[in-house]
């Protein structure tokens, strides 16, 4: 793929993607636009498990996001990561016939290298254009740092134990690297999940919690660093207010999560492919499995996002919300083009 037009086009890094299934095995999905690395997938109309895929660990391993359960192997899934897509078997969760569902697809580079720049050597595929890394390495139970490959530090990493029972540990700047947030619950807390160590440019650090390195268990990491014009990791402050805080990105956002930080609360997700109209911005909850609803969290307007509710999972008044999203168009693209809101 060429980066001639740099981030000017953000949908040859991460695309939303709706297709209606069938119930068949095989069943290729297309129009991604690129072969992704990184798949999320959610029945919309069915209570069935968030699903992430990733082409490190390969097509077939499954991680639930809203459980703490160990990867596991089914052919019936998320079957292969194709050249504008992938292919899904007749899983319900990924291809109930007549339901209809969303992906969430990132590109990271479609190959592995190995990667020692920190104490454990780790399994990498980055994309230093957009900064979004997937990292493979094994625990150790003591201290340690592992290398991302991306070249600058990433201001968001997901991280799952997939050998055993463990929470997804999100860390993330604007709680402080002493804390970390859950996928799969929605409460906060302190820990030892990033040795109280911000990242730096080479690698992220990792504690002795066993969600993030317990000895011997294989572990996955999806690491976000900021990109002027594509990503944006950030919080702001509820007020309570259907007339809510205005969060500026420097960009026209395709999907924004967000997630209250001080406090308890649902993760809040919305794109603007499912229903990207304001005023109507269908949300999913990466911790439940609860089906798509309606209720409008978000305005997504040309260089960023207003909150438009006075619900607790993402307005309201004092509470901090965390937020990731990243963009549909870039608010003016390299050339000085200006970008106008839908």
């Amino acid at each position: 793929m060429s980066y001639t037009n740099g981030l000017d086009k953000p949908t040859d890094y991460f695309n939303t993607n709706l297709y209606v299934g069938n119930g068949t095995d095989a069943h290729a999905i297309t129009g991604v636009g690129f072969q992704p690395d990184f798949v999320w997938l959610k029945n919309r109309d069915g209570a069935n498990a968030h699903q992430a895929f990733d082409s490190v660990r390969g097509a077939t391993e499954t991680l639930f996001v809203n459980e703490t359960s160990a990867e596991a192997t089914y052919s019936n899934t998320l079957q292969s990561f194709d050249t504008d897509g992938f292919t899904v078997g007749t899983s319900s969760g990924a291809n109930l016939n007549a339901n209809n569902f969303v992906s969430w697809n990132w590109l990271a580079s479609n190959t592995t290298a190995s990667n020692t720049d920190g104490s454990i050597t780790s399994t990498v595929s980055a994309n230093t254009t957009s900064g979004f890394s997937i990292v493979s390495y094994t625990g150790t139970g003591a201290n340690a740092t592992v290398g991302h490959g991306l070249g600058s530090a990433p201001t968001m990493i997901i991280v799952k134990n997939i050998n055993s029972t463990n929470d997804w540990n999100i860390g993330h700047p604007a709680m402080g690297w002493d804390k970390r947030l859950f996928f799969n619950s929605n409460a906060e807390s302190s820990g030892a999940s990033w040795n109280s160590t911000a990242p730096t440019s080479s690698v992220f650090s990792i504690g002795t919690a066993s969600a993030t390195n317990t000895s011997g268990n294989s572990h996955i990491a999806y690491c976000f660093a900021e990109k002027k014009g594509f990503s944006k990791f950030g919080s702001y402050t509820g007020n309570g207010n259907a007339d809510g805080t205005f969060v500026y990105t420097g960009f026209k956002p395709a999907w924004v999560m967000a997630k209250k930080s001080n406090s308890t609360g649902n993760w809040v997700i919305v794109d603007t492919k499912r229903d990207g109209y304001n005023g109507a911005n269908d949300t999913l909850q990466a911790n439940v499995t609860d089906v798509e609803s309606g209720g409008n969290r978000f305005d997504i307007v040309s260089n960023g996002f207003k909150a438009r509710s006075t619900s607790g999972y993402s307005n309201t008044s004092g509470d901090t919300f965390i937020y990731m999203c990243f963009a549909s168009e870039p608010f003016t693209t390299s050339t000085g083009i200006p970008t106008t809101a839908r």
